[in-house]
């Protein structure tokens, strides 16, 4: 069904914009439009190309970035502050695809290792995977869309973009801007449609890679349909956890795990999550935590002033409401927060030994609260920092080095930070979940390999 979608600010639920909703009518001939292309190898665009108008895309970018961080906040309700951060990473994100065009290259593979293959020269050559279709979240509107459809631009794929329904303006802009800078319209369709037609989209047999950032749910069960062939990586969320030592700078840590927890509400997939610290200090930990909390401004995130902004929709408030109740039911201590401040707002939360069997102990919260737990060993420690069936990023905070090495051994993560928070990345670094937290590898790097695929030639001398 088309028609037009009204896209609301999340903190007064006033309309800012629209967009259209397209019928897998649209959409169906956007496949048929992609798919010949990538049929169609004399219609590839050359990397010079794809150069320019990646050039062209950072160049614009930059002279709109006030605009694109307001459209941010204004949509995905992110502090004015961190949006202007995001747009910032999003044009490096271009930028860093340029480069990684010039990386993408083949070798020579040895062929006289046997006599069977001597007198022989082999080489290999990097090809585009075909049609990629992205779909994403919201909680980075413009920076995820640049991690999804750049390195599509980047490595000659044409590609169709379903953003998240929530926030669908900042991708949109960005499409704008790269058929402005020179990208033509076949090679980037913007596919804003309803959840039917989308997982038409995403399992039609046209489709050679897709890419998936929001839900394990979903993206599994998008994973388990897709045609015979089609590629995809998956990112979804999981509930960081972090190891403090006896050693560990409480001063210096404060500041790091409040950023890490209550950064866009906790709306990250990598937030801060679980903090377990030694039975003697978590009472200290988290009251100076709570102290740095309670001091964070929640409001409009489109005020500079604001360091927290609304939950995406007024139901994720309910949801926070519900599941940091039922913790204190179960004995959990509220050292700040646990309440929520308005209809779309939920105050910075700190809680003090929930229980193990609680729901923000063990599912990603996805929201403006922290755990702090202690612990008598750290083998108890890393046993219940590992006992949930998703992984991401997790931390170690310590003056130690053999504690800071034996956590980067006995955590279940793919990337462990010492002495940081588990929110941490820098965009050409492998970003990635194990088991239910995702499949392949993010990064820009990452990305575009996985959507160009390997071509040999063997030339018999």
């Amino acid at each position: 069904m088309s028609g037009v979608l009204d896209v609301l600010n999340p903190f007064d639920l006033e309309t800012i914009g629209s967009v259209e909703i397209k019928a897998w009518s649209d959409v169906d001939a956007m496949l048929n439009v992609s798919h010949r292309l990538h049929r169609d190898r004399s219609a590839w665009l050359p990397a010079h190309r794809r150069i320019e108008v990646l050039k062209n895309t950072a160049r614009i970018m930059a002279d709109r970035a006030e605009d694109l961080a307001m459209l941010i906040a204004s949509e995905g309700g992110k502090p004015l502050v961190d949006a202007c951060i995001e747009v910032t990473r999003a044009i490096d994100g271009v930028e860093l695809c340029i480069h990684e065009i010039g990386q993408m290259a083949g070798r020579e593979i040895p062929m006289d290792l046997t006599a069977a293959g001597a007198g022989r020269i082999a080489f290999t050559q990097r090809e585009p995977i075909g049609v990629v279709v992205a779909a994403s979240a919201f909680n980075h509107p413009l920076n995820l869309i640049v991690h999804q459809v750049a390195p599509a631009v980047a490595t000659g794929c044409p590609v169709l973009v379903k953003p998240a329904l929530d926030t669908p303006l900042s991708c949109k802009a960005f499409v704008d801007i790269l058929h402005e800078a020179g990208l033509p319209k076949d090679w980037c369709h913007l596919a804003i449609c309803h959840n039917d037609v989308a997982e038409q989209m995403i399992t039609d047999a046209r489709v050679g890679f897709f890419s998936f950032i929001g839900s394990a749910r979903v993206g599994w069960m998008l994973r388990s349909k897709l045609a015979p062939g089609t590629r995809c990586a998956l990112e979804h969320g999981g509930a960081a956890p972090v190891i403090v030592d006896e050693t560990a700078d409480i001063d210096t840590m404060i500041p790091l795990l409040t950023k890490g927890a209550f950064y866009h509400s906790g709306q990250v997939c990598v937030s801060v999550q679980r903090v377990f610290a030694p039975a003697g200090m978590a009472d200290e930990v988290a009251q100076q935590l709570a102290v740095a909390a309670s001091a964070l401004k929640v409001g409009d995130a489109r005020d500079a002033s604001v360091d927290c902004g609304p939950l995406i929709r007024p139901g994720e408030v309910d949801r926070v409401e519900q599941w940091v109740d039922e913790a204190v039911q179960g004995g959990a201590r509220v050292l700040t927060g646990g309440k929520r401040l308005g209809p779309t707002t939920y105050a910075p939360t700190v809680l003090l030994n929930p229980p193990a069997d609680a729901r923000v102990s063990t599912t990603e919260i996805f929201g403006p609260v922290v755990c702090v737990y202690s612990y008598d060993q750290l083998d108890q420690a890393y046993e219940t920092a590992n006992n949930l069936p998703f992984a991401f990023q997790a931390a170690v905070f310590t003056d130690k080095l053999g504690t800071a090495m034996q956590a980067v051994q006995r955590l279940d993560a793919t990337a462990v930070m010492v002495n940081d928070h588990t929110a941490f990345r820098v965009d050409w670094m492998p970003f990635a979940g194990r088991r239910q937290s995702g499949y392949n590898t993010g990064g820009i790097g990452y990305t575009m390999h996985d959507m160009t695929q390997d071509k040999m030639a063997v030339l018999k001398l």
